[in-house]
């Protein structure tokens, strides 16, 4: 299973099926799904972490639900676009998934779409669209703004793979 930055293997994105965008974070992991036909894509869930056993077991669930053939995952870079501490958790946590989901599919395949400033966009929507504060803090603990980052973060990747 490829495991690399979208640019390096576009060429090899699975046709036909569904990706799940990823919006990995250390209290927890925002999705996103994009149709086969790699147009739009949609929030779906946010998984709240525990161990990365029981991440896992939540992501088998939604990767055999939709049939996932690819995996789209933010990859948190440095406004410099250089990689720090948390793309390396990204990355690792990549590997280990990689590890995980051979069985699911062979074929699939996981590509880093750069997120910078993806959750700080969300949360600009998100308070512009939300005035009473009890309200932002509802959106922000029911992983509202995880799994719309995620959105954001499949849908450039699939605007990506249009260009």
């Amino acid at each position: 299973m490829p495991v690399d930055l979208l640019k390096n293997i576009s060429a090899i994105c699975p046709k036909g099926k569904y990706l799940l965008g990823m919006d990995v974070g250390k209290k927890t992991i925002g999705l996103a799904i994009c149709d086969p036909d790699h147009k739009i894509a949609t929030p779906i869930h946010t998984i709240k972490r525990k161990k990365f056993t029981h991440d896992v077991e939540e992501l088998l669930h939604i990767i055999q639900e939709y049939e996932v053939g690819g995996y789209v995952i933010g990859l948190p870079l440095n406004m410099d676009g250089s990689e720090g501490g948390r793309a390396q958790s990204v990355r690792d946590f990549a590997l280990e998934l990689a590890k995980r989901t051979s069985v699911v599919g062979e074929d699939a395949w996981i590509a880093f779409w750069d997120e910078r400033l993806s959750t700080v966009s969300v949360e600009e929507i998100v308070d512009n669209l939300v005035e009473k504060r009890k309200t932002k803090i509802k959106a922000k603990s029911s992983g509202l703004i995880d799994k719309l980052a995620a959105q954001i973060i499949l849908q450039g990747a699939v605007d990506f793979l249009h260009e």
